[in-house]
């Protein structure tokens, strides 16, 4: 280990203490209490995942009060944007996707509606850079990667209607129009779409022990988004005959999209999630779907031509009834 890290390290732990120390001599307890409970679960120093009870007593913070599970989430927010270190941030993070999964009702709530316009980009990571040397650089990465899995996982929630780890009944489904399946399909695909950008050229830092874990709860998060993904697949493939011809585009354009993941998602999520009834259902509905848009298509072109015919013979017919009078008035021969 060089100098220069030992040096970043040191006055990391240094920071932490410090921090601790503040909130210890501050006047808002409850405040000070959350904000202690997310220093403990993010130091510096280590590339080491928070531990099992570190991360018990943030979610613990959910149990009480909604000021309580307010002020929890403030403090990692805070703690995540007031940082510059990629691996604080990676934890800030991991706390916060733990909340997603595993957070009360209260907790996720909170989450959910931080900032209170919402968006796309509400962690705001897309151009965090640590440079202190070429691995947290490559870190770095990873941060804005896992950022946009989050904001990806929460898009999906709002869409849906639930969190990803409490999937609705496939009986309540039924009664969507294919229009809101096709939304929720999109939001699905845009997971899977943004997945696989995984940072390929770092992929060794797998082997430490915080992206490794981190790997395994996308993990979990993707095998949810496909369980999701089979569900809507079967059922507008059920309806495929009703389907539009706009409708039937809309859904190949999904299913080669999401085809279109597979390679990239390989390189990441290496042996798992392989769930080959999956795409096997997808390659057949695909080829359903290329069989249905041709004859949609043909039958449409019968229709203009039957149509055209249609109108032809009305002009022969008011040909034969009227001819064109020396005037240039049409008369009735």
């Amino acid at each position: 280990m060089g100098y220069h890290k030992r040096l970043r390290i040191v006055s990391g732990i240094l920071k932490d203490k410090g921090s601790l120390i503040k909130t210890t001599l501050s006047t808002k307890r409850r405040k000070a209490s959350a904000r202690r409970v997310i220093l403990r679960a993010t130091t510096h120093g280590s590339s080491v995942p928070p531990s099992d009870h570190r991360i018990a007593a943030v979610i613990g913070l959910g149990d009480g009060s909604r000021f309580t599970a307010c002020t929890c989430i403030q403090a990692v927010m805070d703690r995540l944007h007031r940082t510059k270190d990629s691996s604080v941030a990676l934890k800030c993070l991991y706390t916060i996707h733990n909340i997603i999964n595993k957070g009360s009702f209260i907790l996720k709530d909170q989450l959910a509606i931080y900032p209170s316009s919402g968006g796309r980009n509400f962690l705001n990571l897309s151009t965090f850079r640590d440079g202190s040397d070429s691995e947290t650089c490559e870190m770095s990465a990873w941060v804005r990667w896992y950022a946009g899995i989050l904001e990806q996982n929460l898009m999906v929630s709002r869409v849906l209607g639930y969190h990803l780890n409490s999937p609705r009944s496939k009986n309540e489904i039924i009664g969507f129009l294919n229009s809101d399946l096709l939304k929720e399909l999109h939001v699905l695909v845009d997971f899977a779409d943004y997945l696989g950008n995984v940072p390929a050229d770092s992929l060794y830092l797998q082997r430490k022990s915080l992206v490794h874990e981190i790997v395994r709860l996308v993990s979990e998060d993707y095998r949810s988004v496909q369980r999701e993904t089979f569900v809507r697949v079967t059922e507008l493939g059920a309806r495929m005959v009703s389907l539009s011809w706009s409708e039937c585009t809309e859904f190949l354009s999904c299913i080669d999209r999401f085809e279109g993941c597979k390679e990239r998602i390989a390189v990441l999520l290496v042996n798992r999630n392989r769930n080959d009834d999956l795409w096997d259902l997808i390659k057949e509905t695909k080829a359903n779907l290329v069989a249905a848009i041709e004859k949609k298509e043909n039958e449409g072109k019968m229709v203009v031509v039957a149509t055209a015919d249609n109108e032809s013979n009305k002009l022969t017919q008011f040909s034969q009834l009227f001819r064109l009078a020396p005037s240039g008035r049409w008369v009735e021969f």
